[in-house]
């Protein structure tokens, strides 16, 4: 199915909108720019853009809360399908909205972020053993309850949500920078950056070698089906590329790479060790490409890397 292009404009109306919202909610997360050399890196600089410090501990509360702005909101409330982070998400919204949430998850969703979601009072279902089969139960849940879906990703109010994030990068810094690293599972994030750096940027695809839905797609010529598992399941787990990430990332995004499980550890290890930062895996494949050799930055490069989120367990970073 074709989907219409998210434009400047968009993230400049989801930007608008979500200034107008909770008071307080979301916050302008922290850009980090440290040497290449701090990070032992042949780069100039490396920005670290840390959304994991967001509300509700991931770059998923942009999207989830302009979504509900964006969209009436019925008595019976919302639902959705996620790993975890865009259920919390959606959950904080919905919370700081005053409206009921429910909220499908997989099994292999971390017990931490399904504590995160009964905490924050929402409706938890845990069901299937992957992200698919959730979405399924959560799809034929609006269906009887007639509640608003907010899609993990493959909405364009989520998409032109997740885009405010490349818009403060580029608010923060002054300029855009040569390259983002982004991580990529339904692929709203990366959709939302591309969307708005178009060609003023190169924003680089990065996904783990064991959930490849982009390059997949790309090898196939078109969104296919993929067995997902690895590390970072829980949060880059969408069997599938989204269908408005498919067409921003064949317009803007010209490559795409894997990184083995063992790499993005070692990266989500170092972000802990040497810069005290407490991020999930799927927030350190940008590291991971940089010290791993996949992306090999120029001399003068300045590479940001999007610290998509937190929600993690502190004892599994030791």
């Amino acid at each position: 199915m074709a989907h219409a292009p998210i434009t400047h404009a968009d993230i400049e109306a989801a930007a608008h909108r979500l200034r107008l919202g909770p008071a307080g909610f979301l916050r302008e997360t922290p850009l980090w720019r440290l040497p290449g050399r701090a990070l032992g890196l042949a780069c100039a600089e490396v920005w670290l853009k840390l959304e994991q410090l967001q509300v509700s501990g991931s770059f998923k509360a942009r999207g989830m809360l302009h979504r509900l702005l964006a969209q009436p909101i019925p008595a019976s409330g919302v639902v959705v399908a996620s790993g975890g982070n865009a259920g919390i998400a959606t959950a904080a919204a919905a919370q700081a909205l005053g409206v009921r949430c429910e909220v499908f998850v997989p099994t292999i969703s971390a017990p931490a972020k399904q504590a995160r979601l009964r905490a924050l009072g929402a409706e938890l279902v845990v069901v299937g053993d992957a992200y698919a089969q959730a979405l399924a139960a959560c799809l034929a849940r609006q269906a009887e309850t007639g509640a608003l879906l907010t899609h993990a990703y493959d909405q364009a109010d989520v998409v032109a949500g997740a885009g405010t994030l490349a818009r403060e990068i580029e608010s923060q810094a002054g300029s855009a920078p040569d390259s983002v690293l982004v991580s990529v599972g339904g692929g709203g994030l990366i959709g939302g950056i591309a969307a708005w750096f178009e060609q003023r940027a190169s924003v680089v695809a990065l996904e783990p070698a064991l959930a490849p839905t982009l390059y997949r797609a790309r090898a196939a010529g078109e969104p296919v089906d993929v067995e997902v598992g690895g590390i970072a399941a829980d949060s880059l787990g969408a069997r599938r590329i989204g269908g408005i990430a498919w067409g921003i990332t064949q317009r803007h995004v010209p490559t795409a790479l894997l990184l083995d499980d063992l790499a993005i550890r070692a990266a989500q290890q170092w972000l802990w060790r040497e810069l005290r930062l407490a991020v999930e895996p799927a927030a350190a494949l940008g590291l991971a490409a940089l010290q791993s050799g996949a992306y090999v930055p120029r001399a003068d490069e300045r590479v940001c890397l999007v610290v998509c989120g937190g929600n993690v367990d502190p004892a599994s970073l030791s």
